[in-house]
């Protein structure tokens, strides 16, 4: 059934058509009034590629304000998933929106955009903590250079199954009769035979959760990030660990110890060459050149925010601002 075992450290294994995962929980303090840290607890620290977790939180490439400030990307997708705290998102379509809660984003880089994702701490006189999931799912050839998009999945329109200890948070594909908000159009978990799942479980000991088998090979992994130990049928996995499992067999997972919480990756290969050059994903070298060089030449459509860590004021708010200026918030 396990066909194979990894550590959870900061970033984790993924198998094709995911590209990357990472679980971002910071502990971050009081915000200081201009969204970030007292300047006392950045002492010590590697400003602009702070990932040390030094007192229970990283900076990441953030100077004042954590996160990560305005970068390129084509060929791929992110999926961030914001289970506490805060994201505001700006790119160079004119794009906007701060995220938060349990929202997820979904962004299509296609063939080029730049955004920036910063963790602004906005209360003052509380801690801040942030915890999220960003997830790179690649892209077809025929869509690497689809123009760029975003779709906001308010956290109100996300589907939850709840019974008898068993919570399954549905952001992609199906569980049940579970559906959530369709995927952006040119993704590739937009295509049926695809079969991509993103399902975060939350289980109470003793529980089972059930995924029928597939039927065809695809690849299924599962991460267990929280709790002591579960076992995946008759096997058992340890905390912090992940595992590659067989999608030709069901699935039965039970929590054992005190429970436990668990991130599903599923979906069928693309099938093509992958070609990845820090935040350019394409399926040859020439690609990537030309992608260097396109994004030398036309920065993906420039930088017209007044910083380069955008953050989006002081109002606990969440909100998307589109290119063409339509504004949507959750109902």
């Amino acid at each position: 059934m396990i066909l194979s075992q990894f550590a959870l450290d900061f970033q984790w294994p993924t198998f094709e058509p995911f590209l990357f995962c990472v679980h971002h929980h910071d502990l971050y303090p009081e915000g200081n009034g201009q969204y970030g840290p007292e300047k006392i607890l950045l002492n010590g620290r590697n400003l602009g590629e702070d990932f040390a977790a030094k007192d229970g939180f990283r900076m990441y490439h953030g100077e004042t304000v954590p996160g990560f400030p305005v970068h390129p990307h084509r060929g791929f997708e992110t999926v961030t998933i914001v289970r506490k705290g805060y994201v505001d998102h700006a790119d160079s379509l004119g794009a906007a929106g701060r995220y938060g809660q349990g929202d997820v984003q979904w962004m299509t880089a296609g063939g080029g955009v730049q955004h920036s994702e910063m963790f602004p701490l906005l209360k003052t006189s509380d801690k801040n903590t942030v915890e999220l999931f960003q997830i790179w799912l690649n892209l077809p050839k025929k869509n690497k250079m689809v123009p760029a998009h975003f779709t906001m999945l308010w956290h109100e329109k996300i589907p939850v199954y709840k019974k008898d200890g068993v919570e399954v948070t549905v952001i992609a594909g199906s569980y049940e009769d579970l559906r959530p908000p369709n995927p952006p159009p040119d993704s590739w978990a937009s295509e049926a035979q695809s079969e991509v799942k993103i399902l975060l479980l939350k289980l109470q000991a003793g529980q089972k959760f059930k995924l029928e088998k597939s039927q065809k090979a695809l690849n299924r992994a599962l991460y267990f990030f929280e709790g002591q130990e579960i076992k995946i049928n008759q096997e058992k996995l340890n905390a912090k660990t992940g595992a590659l499992v067989d999608s030709n067999q069901d699935l039965e997972l039970t929590a054992l110890g005190d429970g436990c919480e668990v991130l599903i990756l599923q979906a069928a290969p693309i099938g093509e060459p992958v070609v990845q050059h820090g935040p350019f994903v394409m399926n040859s070298k020439e690609e990537i050149y030309q992608t260097i060089q396109d994004y030398q030449r036309t920065h993906f459509g420039g930088w017209k925010w007044p910083r380069h860590d955008m953050v989006h004021g002081e109002k606990i708010e969440r909100f998307a601002q589109y290119p063409d200026g339509r504004i949507e918030k959750p109902s």
